[in-house]
């Protein structure tokens, strides 16, 4: 396991090529420390980890990894199904060009969806493939406190969270010694 910049995962997962209405995360609050987890997994592209903290504002740090190359029978219920929570992973855009076209995609579909009939996932759905998102799903998340799903995965990928936990805390402890976080 190759532990690697949050971000680099991101770019993994964008990069991947599989169908980017196949993903599902997991996240939440660390089980201990600031910060946060997650889980993304694809059937095709496999599961990836992150543990990400703010260290300010306008700044987001962290670490991740690849911990499986795909999603077997086990890991499979520990991710949300579609009535979940929604995410979307997007890659910024090259251009002003390709900015504007995508604006006005996306305003047609928002169009289309106030004048018919539709549901929140229908426009979802609609949204994400106008901003051309490389990587969307259902998401189980809880911003005040650690989902079930966070342990079974922890617990299932026990060596994966201590690592990166461990990882983690030094960025923490590297940057933010006056914090009062410990």
């Amino acid at each position: 396991m190759r532990v690697r910049d949050w971000q680099d995962i991101l770019e993994e997962v964008t990069d991947s090529g599989a169908d980017p209405g196949g993903w599902r995360a997991v996240a939440g609050d660390r089980n201990r420390g600031i910060g946060e987890d997650m889980y993304l997994g694809h059937p095709s592209a496999g599961v990836f980890q992150l543990k990400t903290y703010a260290k300010n504002p306008f700044e987001v740090q962290g670490v991740g990894s690849r911990i499986a190359r795909r999603i077997d029978d086990d890991l499979d219920p520990l991710f949300p199904e579609s009535e979940a929570g929604r995410f979307g992973v997007q890659s910024p855009m090259a251009d002003e060009d390709e900015a504007e076209q995508a604006a006005t995609e996306l305003e047609s579909v928002l169009e289309t969806h106030a004048d018919a009939p539709t549901t929140p996932d229908a426009l979802f759905e609609d949204v994400m493939g106008a901003l051309d998102s490389p990587a969307y799903g259902p998401m189980e998340y809880d911003q005040y406190d650690r989902p079930e799903g966070l342990d079974e995965f922890a617990d299932e990928f026990e060596e994966a969270e201590r690592l990166l936990d461990a990882e983690l805390d030094d960025l923490v402890e590297e940057n933010d010694t006056n914090r009062g976080f410990q």
